[in-house]
């Protein structure tokens, strides 16, 4: 069944690759980025992840979280994390659970298995405020910090 704007988000409960235990439910009352990619360390999927690791600081003074999540292993994800020099936390979701439920499955072509190339904001409260499907990788992540001023996110103090 595919999610719509306003609808409130899948919930999820899983572990990062680093290991430490994640959830929705512990980013209620932040914005959350959450973005799918179909592999990681591939042109693309570095690109975009260098990207919102560029932006990282404007997204937490807005006060959004953001996760990357992909089908890949736990071992590539964080091979991925080393060599992009990302701070975010990643997903792996090899059991392809989480792509699943927010509907992603069928990236690169439908080949593989891996989960295209889509985002999903989700708002304090948890509802879903914006899903953006085939990006452009190169400038998602601006894409995705315009829609967030656009939707009067807060300015954290420090």
């Amino acid at each position: 069944m595919p999610l719509h704007v306003g609808q409130p988000a899948p919930e999820f409960e899983t572990r990062s690759d680093d290991g430490r235990p994640l959830s929705l439910a512990e980013l209620r009352g932040r914005w959350v980025v959450l973005y799918f990619y179909p592999r990681a360390g591939t042109p693309g999927c570095s690109v975009e992840a260098r990207g919102f690791e560029t932006a990282l600081p404007e997204f937490e003074r807005l006060n959004a979280a953001v996760i990357g999540v992909s089908t890949d292993t736990e071992a590539r994800q964080a091979n991925f994390r080393d060599r992009c020099g990302l701070s975010f936390p990643l997903i792996p979701d090899g059991d392809r659970r989480l792509s699943r439920v927010y509907g992603v499955m069928g990236g690169l072509g439908g080949l593989l298995g891996t989960a295209a190339r889509e985002t999903f904001l989700i708002a304090p409260d948890g509802t879903l405020a914006q899903h953006w499907r085939r990006v452009n990788p190169v400038t998602h992540p601006a894409d995705v910090l315009r829609e967030l001023r656009q939707l009067g996110a807060g300015v954290v103090s420090a």
